[in-house]
């Protein structure tokens, strides 16, 4: 994961989640475990973790941190100790992370034609019910 494709692959998943997920609390938990397998792979990048290096070598970055700043694309310092700039740069970036997810899934639900149409709650019918008539 990188900074630079993040965003679109978060938007994808939105989208994908708002197709398959069959109810609300299904899409939930799928969302809430894509940010936190992006956060954590990209995190884990950001700071050098070791064993994510079949992620950041293809793009001949110089270790994860390069990665996620440069995706192969940019040339922004990644020194090992980058600056506290650069880390709090970093963090407002993955602070947007849940934005994109949720942009995803409401571009899903408009591409699937179901906007106005609310989800199913596994089952809950949230409307109300009418007395039949005597």
């Amino acid at each position: 994961m990188s900074f630079l494709l993040d965003p679109p692959l978060l938007l994808a998943s939105g989208a994908a989640i708002e197709r398959l997920a069959p109810d609300e609390p299904t899409a939930a938990l799928l969302e809430k475990a894509t940010i936190i397998t992006f956060l954590g792979i990209s995190i884990g990048l950001y700071f050098n973790l070791p064993g994510l290096g079949f992620l950041w070598k293809p793009f001949r970055s110089r270790n994860g941190r390069d990665f996620m700043l440069n995706s192969g694309v940019f040339h922004i310092e990644s020194s090992p100790v980058s600056s506290v700039r650069t880390h709090l740069v970093a963090a407002a970036i993955y602070a947007t992370y849940p934005g994109f997810l949720r942009l995803g899934r409401v571009l899903g639900r408009r591409a699937s034609g179901s906007a106005a149409a609310p989800r199913s709650h596994g089952g809950h019918d949230r409307s109300v019910a009418t007395a039949p008539a005597a």
